[in-house]
């Protein structure tokens, strides 16, 4: 007959499985909720310090959005400016450029290809009539892509609508939901449990430590590299590269094209788009093998190769919201690991048989 403790554990096995099941089928939908969780739980500590100079948690939860809100609008001063001074330029050395076309791009065009072509609005308007069946074509492809492209933006939308009201209401009733699992937590594994998750709370805490220092490095970095290269603005899109790696490959993503974009708008020739690349290159392969397996990795006990394992792994089976989650999960699934570990060097079948 099985025992009730033997069908304890394949009842919390089978709700693990379940919810790494419900995970995989929502991974889409949860993304808001899981950054809201992490931004709430790295934030609940400023929470409780505020809360504990006498205002009420309400008030103290306003406070941090609106710090962090502040650090937004902070963020977008950096980057509207930017984006407004390259308009500006690309306005003022539009006629440079058409010259340019016209002097250097031109001639190589007709040399190599045998294509006669000048950049004028009347050339330009009647290469337009004599493809436009090719044109409309092409219209048609960009137009389903952009249906799916809507949806990924209304996506993003409701992520950006949604994360800060999820993120106001667990900073709200974060001492309710830990007073909730306490006490969900059957009373013959509750000393066990505790320690368990004071164990997770320490490591996850080494892995937000970890983060900062990863996006200052890199801050610095891109920020100087690109001053070294010569690019204008420097400061600031290493600035905004840095404070956006937090979110994998959205960071690296946004500072490489509006670095190129700058790049491109000085008209300086290929040289500077290639100094570009090469920094935000080795700046990713800085960030992936080296900043986050040993500022991160060794922070929460995980060895450079399960880092980057678990980042790739995840990815692949949540996408997006699994990247968000890998090192976390992982950090958690480590402390895991080391009760079934001590568990298993305990057990009679590591130690055999007893005299």
């Amino acid at each position: 007959m099985i025992s009730d403790h033997r069908l304890q554990t394949a009842f919390w096995i089978g709700l693990g499985l379940l919810a790494l099941w419900l995970l995989y089928l929502l991974g889409p939908i949860l993304t808001p909720f899981l950054l809201a969780g992490i931004l709430a739980y790295a934030c609940n500590p400023l929470v409780d310090r505020l809360q504990g100079l006498g205002p009420p948690r309400l008030i103290a939860v306003i406070v941090v959005l609106l710090l962090m809100l502040a650090l937004l609008i902070g963020l977008v001063l950096i980057i509207v400016p930017l984006i407004v001074e390259e308009a500006g330029i690309l306005a003022v050395r539009l006629p440079d450029a058409v010259a340019l076309a016209n002097e250097k791009l031109a001639p190589w065009l007709r040399g190599n290809f045998g294509i006669k072509l000048r950049f004028d609005p009347a050339t330009l308007r009647k290469l337009v009539t004599d493809n436009m069946d090719s044109l409309q074509t092409v219209v048609q492809h960009l137009f389903a892509s952009l249906k799916i492209g809507g949806v990924a933006i209304f996506g993003l939308l409701v992520t950006l609508l949604l994360t800060p009201v999820a993120m106001f209401y667990l900073l709200l009733d974060w001492p309710w939901l830990l007073a909730r699992i306490d006490n969900a937590i059957p009373r013959p594994w509750h000393a066990k449990a505790t320690t368990i998750l004071r164990d997770v709370d320490s490591v996850l805490a080494q892995f937000l430590r970890g983060q900062i220092m990863v996006m200052a490095v890199l801050a610095l970095y891109y920020g100087v590299a690109l001053w070294m290269a010569g690019l204008p603005s420097a400061a600031a899109i290493g600035l905004l590269t840095g404070c956006l790696i937090f979110v994998p490959y959205v960071g690296f993503a946004t500072g490489l094209a509006l670095a190129l974009l700058v790049a491109v708008l000085q008209f300086q020739g290929i040289g500077l788009v290639v100094a570009v690349l090469v920094v935000f290159g080795f700046g990713q392969l800085l960030e992936s093998f080296l900043l986050t397996p040993f500022l991160v990795g060794e922070r929460i006990g995980l060895h450079p190769l399960a880092v980057i394992f678990a980042l790739m792994a995840f990815g692949q089976l949540f996408g997006f919201f699994g990247i968000l989650l890998a090192l976390p999960a992982s950090a958690a699934l480590l402390v895991g690991l080391r009760e079934l570990k001590a568990v298993y060097v305990a057990s009679r079948f590591y130690r055999g048989p007893t005299a």
